[in-house]
């Protein structure tokens, strides 16, 4: 027996889960003891292979301080910004830099950190090249 596909509402959902998460600076064992869970069920609620129920959805909005309709915005309207740093925020290492970036005291050290990455990323080619 196949087994089925992830809703792409549940997949959003917990998207939108792990870059609130990420964003509080919870893992996903700390989530998980708050609700009382595994980390593993979390992992599934992020990936959109469990569903969260409406109960506990709303229990993990209170845990991230979020209003429950967080996990529902129209996606399909243009706030880039908003889905862009949703996207960053699922790449952890993203979001680390970001933090450390943010820590950096000195302005030349970061526009020098800025200009040292977007040179690296200039040289990746498509396709891992």
């Amino acid at each position: 027996m196949a087994g089925k596909k992830p809703d792409s509402l549940d997949i959003e959902v917990g998207r939108k889960v792990r870059a609130l998460r990420l964003e509080r600076d919870f893992s996903q064992e700390k989530l998980g003891e708050a609700l009382g869970l595994t980390f593993q069920q979390v992992q599934k609620y992020e990936k959109g292979t469990n569903r969260i129920s409406a109960g506990r959805l709303q229990r993990i909005a209170a845990i991230l301080g979020v209003p429950t309709s967080t996990f529902f915005a129209d996606t399909r309207t243009p706030d880039v910004l908003a889905d862009g740093l949703c996207e960053l925020a699922d790449a952890g290492a993203a979001l680390r830099l970001l933090r450390a970036y943010s820590r950096i005291p000195s302005a030349s050290v970061q526009q020098a950190l800025m200009t040292l990455a977007e040179e690296l990323a200039a040289d990746v080619r498509p396709g891992g090249a």
